[in-house]
């Protein structure tokens, strides 16, 4: 069985970095696509970044030029460096793998960003 967990999240100033981990289990890592979504209060969830088996990798436009998705098979992780954070990032933060080994999600991990 396919298992995700993130961890990283919390409060941080706005312009401040959070780095969010998102550790997996069950699954030919390497295989799969990882991304990154997240839900703010109120709103649907949103993909924010991810990286596909091969490396591509594709960001969203409010994480351009400020967030880095990275992964690691040998630790089967994958990582987001949020940099310049500002209150329209507060949210809870999901990772997903996604591929040949299916489909699974994360419980989240809870950013927020204060002024």
């Amino acid at each position: 069985q396919v298992q995700v967990a993130e961890s990283g999240g919390g409060l941080v100033q706005t312009g401040g970095s959070l780095r969010l981990s998102c550790a997996t289990s069950g699954s030919i890592f390497s295989r799969n696509a990882v991304g990154w979504y997240r839900q703010a209060p109120g709103k649907q969830r949103e993909v924010v970044a991810y990286i596909t088996s091969t490396g591509v990798i594709n960001y969203e436009d409010p994480a351009k030029g400020r967030f880095a998705i990275s992964r690691n098979n040998d630790k089967e992780e994958v990582y987001l460096q949020m940099n310049s954070l500002d209150s329209e990032d507060t949210g809870v933060y999901y990772c997903r793998l996604f591929g040949r080994d299916g489909d699974a999600w994360g419980q989240g991990t809870q950013v927020t960003v204060s002024s």
